[in-house]
């Protein structure tokens, strides 16, 4: 199945090279897909996936494990963020 996963900031340093422009991608994924399987699968470092956003809904670090991904959806994440 498809899905489009997104990383932001600095965390798109970890997209294929025609990604970066875009922050984006559409991956294949097989069914039971969690969401950190897709984290694991381009390699970003947990403790950097401080925000993640599947179609703009929050899921809690907890729920992350088990969060099975469905076909279409958008997995987006941000790193910590400071600001003022």
């Amino acid at each position: 199945m498809k899905v489009t996963f997104k990383a932001y900031a600095m965390l798109s340093d970890y997209l294929p090279d025609a990604a970066r422009r875009t922050n984006a991608v559409d991956v294949e994924v097989p069914e039971g897909t969690t969401v950190i399987d897709l984290i694991e699968r381009f390699r970003l470092p947990r403790a950097m996936c401080h925000l993640v956003l599947i179609d703009g809904n929050f899921v809690p670090p907890a729920q992350r494990d088990g969060r099975v991904l469905r076909a279409g959806e958008t997995l987006a994440v941000w790193p910590p963020i400071a600001g003022g």
